[in-house]
């Protein structure tokens, strides 16, 4: 029987930078890696809003990335 297993999350950060000469909106990102692959959805989003309040941009979005390797 395969089983999963849970080797790495990573977060990224999306925020607004501004406009472009068309009005469509520029967006920066930040990663952050080797975050804990035990870490809830709460504590990331904490972890993201903390981030936010000593960033000068507005956060737009938060994503998780989770590695999972499938073995036999």
């Amino acid at each position: 029987m395969a089983t999963a297993i849970h080797y790495d999350t990573n977060i990224r950060l999306i925020f607004e930078a501004g406009v472009d000469n068309e009005g469509n909106p520029i967006f920066k990102r930040k990663n952050y890696n080797n975050v804990k692959t035990t870490s809830s959805t709460a504590e990331i989003f904490q972890a993201a809003k903390a981030i936010e309040s000593l960033c000068q941009l507005p956060l737009v979005k938060i994503e998780r990335d989770d590695k999972t390797e499938i073995v036999e």
